[in-house]
């Protein structure tokens, strides 16, 4: 039996959606719960798809399945979903992003060896949003790709020197929050401060280390963007879920 499956709690969230995007003739719910399953297992070990277990049942189904609810922006609607709830309220976010080696079987993936997750995170430390892009990417391109008129408005917005630019400043400001982002050394006038607000920022990097337990996360395996954006938001969703139980 395969470790750390979904407990009713967990089964009793999902369901629902995988019912509403089930299509006409499509699989039971009971049968979408073990599908589910082997999609955790498989973030989880980072395992080929050829070697999931038996258990599971056939690995060309699971993987088919995974696809169609990748392609509908299942785990997309997921995480929306729960950062709409309220439970975890967001009016403090924080931005980063790391860096993410490729695995020589994702050889011919765009972004060459490396690909950079971009993410946004709330006070809680848990996912609000997340993109790709190849490693080489800015993170004011990352910003760009991530703030939109849909993202959830924040109050305090934080984030490392990196960002620090006066049209992320504008764009934070514009949208009703406080940017809290050190100025660059470079700059001709300094920008401070407050020091016990900006120490919040390390809750977006503790999350990006919950995030990489899951090895399918922490080394690229997948060649199509949008196979790997997948595993990303499968995880952020399952993070959430398991917070909330806690």
């Amino acid at each position: 039996m395969a470790r750390l499956l979904m407990d009713d709690m967990e089964w009793a969230f999902f369901e629902p959606f995988l019912r509403a995007v089930r299509g006409r003739g499509g699989r039971p719910a009971s049968d979408h719960r073990r599908v589910l399953d082997a999609i955790f297992w498989i973030a989880r070990t980072g395992s080929p798809w050829r070697d999931l277990p038996e258990e599971f049942g056939k690995w060309s189904s699971v993987y088919r399945q995974f696809r169609r609810w990748t392609l509908a922006g299942l785990w997309e609607l997921i995480l929306d979903v729960l950062n709409d709830s309220g439970t975890r309220p967001g009016q403090v976010q924080m931005i980063d992003s790391t860096i993410i080696r490729a695995h020589h079987l994702a050889a011919g993936a765009k972004g060459g060896f490396t690909t950079k997750i971009h993410l946004i995170a709330n006070a809680h430390g848990l996912p609000v949003r997340a993109e790709i892009s190849g490693g080489e990417v800015s993170d004011f391109k990352g910003f760009d790709a991530l703030v939109d008129d849909d993202l959830p408005e924040a109050r305090v917005f934080i984030a490392d020197r990196g960002y620090d630019s006066n049209h992320i400043r504008s764009v934070i400001t514009r949208r009703g929050g406080t940017p809290v982002i050190p100025g660059k050394i470079n700059r001709k006038e300094p920008i401070h401060i407050d020091a016990i607000t900006y120490a919040l920022r390390n809750r977006v990097e503790r999350c990006f280390n919950k995030l990489k337990c899951s090895r399918r996360l922490a080394t690229r395996y997948d060649k199509t963007a949008t196979s790997y954006l997948g595993f990303i938001h499968i995880v952020a969703a399952r993070l959430w879920v398991r917070n909330l139980s806690t």
